[in-house]
């Protein structure tokens, strides 16, 4: 018979969008081809702040994403960080929104400054609002350039290639060494058909089939 001991060990890590808010239109994004298109309302709700204290008791690691929402955008994130920080999980953010002020991103890094943050910007910042509509990619690349004065772990500049972007990869690559960012860069699947003019040329792209 297996111990109790067994059932009550912590699972690695949770996945977990904390909100259904977010202030982008990225055309390829769920809430928009599944919901605003349709005239439809994004569903869900905020995550409580004691429903986050209870999956602390299961999970070793949060991974806040931006599936269908941007988790700057949950009224209390920056208590949820407090409380991960104070409980010792291990905390990363996923960021794309550039809507919240900086004071405000200011005090989300000082709340939990061992946080790992991912800011998604595709392409260089006066060009990445081409797919993240309404993001203004400079504001939150200073923004990004601004975190390291408050977290322990240099801040990721992550980049999704589309055909807008895909000739300024190295140029992107070498403003990240100059402000000693982390760099990935994404492909998509999220493509309408093979004519899709976001999707990039054949040298950049993944092998992707229109069923």
């Amino acid at each position: 018979m297996r111990s109790l001991s067994f059932f009550n060990r912590k699972r690695k890590g949770l996945n977990i969008d904390i909100t259904h808010r977010c202030s982008l239109e990225c055309p390829r994004c769920p809430r928009q081809f599944a919901f605003a298109n349709k005239g439809r309302k994004v569903w869900g709700q905020d995550v409580t702040l004691d429903d986050i204290k209870k999956l602390a008791n299961h999970y070793l690691a949060f991974d806040f994403c931006g599936q269908l929402s941007d988790p700057v955008h949950h009224p209390k994130f920056i208590e949820i960080l407090e409380y991960l920080k104070s409980v010792n999980i291990e905390v990363h953010v996923h960021n794309a929104s550039s809507a919240k002020p900086k004071s405000w991103y200011i005090k989300a890094f000082q709340a939990y400054p061992n946080a790992r943050w991912i800011f998604g910007i595709d392409g260089l910042p006066n060009e990445s609002h081409i797919y993240r509509v309404n993001q203004d990619g400079e504001k939150l690349f200073d923004i990004m350039c601004e975190a390291k004065k408050y977290l322990i772990n240099s801040p990721t500049w992550q980049y999704i290639i589309f055909r807008y972007n895909q000739d300024h990869i190295e140029e992107a690559k070498q403003m990240a060494i100059d402000n000693d960012l982390n760099f990935i860069m994404l492909q998509s699947s999220r493509w309408l058909n093979n004519d899709d003019p976001l999707m990039p040329t054949n040298e950049y792209k993944l092998s992707w089939k229109h069923d």
